[in-house]
């Protein structure tokens, strides 16, 4: 069991969802599409068709030079793609 807050982002794989935390990555029997129906919109943020991630983990988002939008998060070293779809979220940033 992990807690909500500690999830920095969750990935699509398939009929599984990887969870992941700062310092873990778990594997959930749950597809994407139902766990987002449990989780806080306020909180959690779909970013692609097969990414939702904490909001709260979000540190930036960088826009390279075809306007693709990569997010920075406070607790992972990778780099988390925002597709076109869902760009809108982080024209303010």
């Amino acid at each position: 069991m992990v807690a909500v807050e500690e999830v920095c982002y969750f990935q699509s794989a398939d009929k599984y969802t990887t969870v992941l935390t700062r310092d873990a990555e778990l594997l959930l029997r749950t597809p994407l599409k139902e766990l987002i129906e449990q989780l806080d919109a306020e909180q959690f943020w779909q970013v692609h068709r097969g990414t939702v991630v904490n909001a709260r983990q979000i540190v930036s988002a960088h826009y390279d030079l075809l306007g693709k939008v990569s997010l920075t998060l406070h607790d992972r070293f990778e780099k988390i793609a925002v597709s076109r779809k869902f760009s809108h979220l982080f024209r303010q940033m």
